[in-house]
């Protein structure tokens, strides 16, 4: 096992283009670290310097004390898994898995032995001798993950490894995933674009965005503290709301307005955001995850904020109702949003609306129809506040 290291590292094409600008990144020894973000940020040409397989234009990759910029690929002591699994389907796979170590010309004792650790621990020692294409997607899966395993090597690097797999499969191999991983212990880098996986799999999770680092932390801490509007609206399904707010007083007490609603935050959270006392009588982006948006629950009155709004939609889950609520007041449009918009599937069009449709997680029985007008109680503790020319949040 090692530490791996990026120390500036940026990839630039010959058009210019900078497909990963100055990525200064530590991952620690025996570390699962998950590299996360839309298509095109950058996170496989990432995994990609540090396997080899892609020359470095700027900075250092470390794995261990070994500076490994000018060193090529097969000798790093890396495994990489790749989203195709590139399973050789004329072999076996006993022989799929120990094709490396024969071309390392490891001894045959050891070859057996090391596949057949290999293939216990993936539930594949009946499927020895059967080819690829006999095998399911998610035992195709765990063959190439038993290739990587055999080579014992420093660390495993992962390129969306489940993206192949079916809704159903997938939940179930990354549970194996998961599970294989805790108990090998081995520095792991592994890239994808869902944000589901990245929170279940990673001890800490990497976002990126256009080539930048936007933030390193673990599952929870990106989830309740994320760094800015892209991180808040990338991590979490359905995605945190954001909705424009003015910050003021009424009574000389400090308020937020939200169109025609005021929402009175508690004094406990703006004595976290100190910042927040530079917005005074100014717009911040006011961020609402849809669990902390939910029907009014007597008791709670003194910890939330009631907002109204028009229902436009609702989800039944059979365990929660997804209720959207159209609110009168601006919706956040930045250059996060509008990268947002894109990786869902929009346009990401700069967006003219006084209206904003916020999303909250309402319980599964509770009778509201499209058209209503409804409350919605916010939990104020649990709001948060983001600069809408930088994106960053207020702290």
């Amino acid at each position: 096992m090692a530490e791996i290291a990026f120390q500036g590292v940026s990839k630039v094409y010959d058009d210019g283009t900078r497909a990963v600008d100055a990525l200064s990144l530590d991952v620690a020894d025996g570390e699962f670290l998950v590299l996360v973000g839309p298509s095109g940020c950058g996170k496989t040409t990432a995994l990609r310097m540090l396997a080899g397989l892609e020359g470095i234009s700027e900075g250092t990759i470390r794995i261990g004390d070994r500076v490994v910029n000018d060193v090529p690929a097969r000798d790093r002591d890396l495994a990489m898994v790749f989203q195709s699994y590139a399973l050789y389907p004329h072999l076996d796979v006993f022989d799929n898995i120990a094709f490396g170590l024969r071309l390392r010309k490891v001894p045959k004792e050891e070859i057996e032995a090391r596949v057949e650790r290999a293939a216990e621990t993936l539930a594949l020692s009946e499927h020895l001798r059967r080819r690829p294409g006999k095998l399911s997607g998610g035992q195709r899966q765990r063959v190439a993950m038993g290739r990587a395993m055999v080579r014992e090597p420093a660390a495993f690097l992962m390129d969306e490894p489940l993206s192949n797999l079916d809704a159903k499969l997938r939940v179930q191999m990354r549970a194996e995933l998961a599970r294989n991983s805790r108990k090998m212990g081995v520095t792991t880098i592994y890239v994808t674009h869902d944000q589901t996986e990245a929170m279940t799999l990673g001890h800490r999770v990497a976002v990126m965005k256009k080539g930048v680092l936007q933030q390193v932390a673990s599952p929870q801490e990106l989830y309740d503290k994320p760094a800015n509007i892209f991180v808040a609206g990338f991590i979490g399904s359905p995605a945190m709301n954001l909705v424009k707010a003015r910050l003021t007083t009424q009574d000389g007490d400090p308020v937020l307005l939200l169109g025609s609603q005021a929402i009175r935050p508690q004094r406990s959270w703006l004595a976290a955001r100190p910042k927040l006392a530079d917005y005074s009588y100014g717009e911040i982006a006011l961020g609402i995850r849809p669990e902390d948006l939910t029907e009014p629950r007597p008791g709670r009155e003194d910890s939330t904020a009631r907002i109204h709004a028009r229902v436009e939609l609702t989800e039944g889950l059979g365990s929660d109702l997804m209720v959207h609520g159209s609110v009168d007041a601006p919706r956040v449009d930045t250059e996060d949003t509008r990268e947002l918009a894109r990786d869902s599937g929009a346009d990401g069009a700069p967006v003219e609306t006084a209206s904003t449709i916020l999303i909250g997680r309402f319980g599964a029985r509770v009778l509201v129809s499209e058209g209503d007008l409804i409350t919605m109680t916010a939990e104020t503790e649990r709001l948060h506040a983001f600069d809408l020319v930088s994106g960053q949040a207020i702290r």
